[in-house]
């Protein structure tokens, strides 16, 4: 009877758990819903599962409604990616190389720019788990119902205060984690619309993915 009794309150608390998670769900999706732009600084860490190794990156990310970002890596080495209304481009400014790709290509699959843009329907596309505060952020775990070698696995800290969040961890088939956290992040200015345009500088390399599935 008491083991029957441990279980039933162990369920309990996951059950309550999982509706507080999904309650957090709701409120990070509304939040993203009616902001129309951001601003922020991040921090990056690509780590290697294989050789331990972790790349440090750095640099700026603006976000505006309806899917405009700018991803601007400045350390170690430039690079830019620009979500325009219709193209995606990735610039490597060391290389003198960019390349081409539809908007549909990076929205339709699991990517970091999905999460940080508020695009990834958590409730509809995961099962989560509520991880507990850390660092005074609410950790989630997710669970993709349907899993691709880019991302198997995924971690969300959120600010309970705003439904913002604060860093995202997602983990490919591999092991590898790509890790992204954002500091300073304010929605009080609406960037400029040509930050999410790009034209390649003479004498860049172009190749053109949009024929690409």
């Amino acid at each position: 009877m008491r083991i029957r009794l441990i279980s039933i309150v162990i369920l309990s608390l996951l059950l309550a758990g999982t509706a507080q998670a999904n309650s957090l769900a709701d409120a990070i999706q509304k939040r993203y819903d009616s902001m129309q732009s951001f601003q922020a600084d991040f921090q990056q860490e690509l780590s290697n599962a294989a050789s331990g190794s972790v790349e440090k990156r750095s640099g700026k990310i603006w976000f505006k409604q309806p899917s405009l970002v700018r991803w601007e890596t400045q350390k170690p080495e430039k690079e830019l990616l620009v979500v325009g209304q219709s193209a995606v481009w990735n610039y490597f400014e060391g290389d003198k190389m960019a390349m081409k790709y539809r908007s549909n290509q990076v929205f339709n699959s699991k990517t970091m720019i999905r999460f940080l843009s508020g695009k990834a329907n958590l409730k509809e596309d995961f099962k989560i788990e509520d991880q507990g505060t850390d660092g005074g952020l609410t950790k989630l775990r997710l669970l993709p119902k349907e899993p691709e070698p880019t991302m198997v696995l995924a971690y969300i800290w959120v600010d309970p205060k705003t439904s913002v969040l604060g860093k995202v961890l997602i983990v490919d088939f591999f092991g590898n984690g790509n890790q992204v956290t954002l500091i300073g992040l304010s929605s009080d200015k609406r960037p400029d619309a040509k930050l999410f345009e790009f034209t390649p500088p003479a004498g860049t390399q172009v190749k053109d993915n949009t024929k690409n599935k």
